[in-house]
């Protein structure tokens, strides 16, 4: 069941310009710096990421639903930035802080095991993060991102 906070404007208007900063939607930015208190020698890191990941793709699905393209494309790369942020905190205990730690952390991956469709699941995930901004892609191609049809 997922928790909602009403925060006082001052907050929440701090929380957006802080998001923006870091090119990253006010709920991504939350959920970081959750993590970001919980113990960083535990499995609950990469717990909360990989939840957080799923709560996300889940809110993917009803913006799609609700014909909100932007906010559905926001959605599916915070899902996949989570997931791949859950691997590195398992794999390795690794933090991933910035989009340029994602992408070379998925590239290593990538060329790691030889799986080709790794890179090409991730960037089509950040194409959605793109639409977030600029709106071009058709609802199709917005479904196919999250993995519908």
């Amino acid at each position: 069941m997922a928790l909602i906070i009403e925060l006082p404007e001052a907050l929440a208007k701090r929380l957006r310009e802080e998001a923006r900063k870091l090119d990253v939607g006010p709920e991504l930015l939350a959920i970081e710096l959750l993590a970001e208190a919980l113990n960083p020698g535990s499995k609950d890191r990469a717990e909360a990421y990989w939840s957080a990941a799923e709560h996300m793709l889940k809110k993917a699905e009803e913006e799609l639903a609700k014909g909100g393209l932007r906010q559905a494309s926001e959605k599916i790369w915070g899902a996949a930035a989570l997931a791949v942020k859950a691997l590195a905190h398992e794999r390795e205990g690794r933090r991933l802080t910035s989009h340029g730690e994602l992408w070379g952390y998925v590239s290593d991956l990538a060329s790691e095991t030889g799986d080709e469709e790794l890179g090409r699941l991730w960037r089509s995930a950040t194409s959605m993060h793109v639409n977030f901004y600029e709106g071009w892609a058709p609802g199709d191609e917005v479904r196919r991102g999250s993995g519908g049809r």
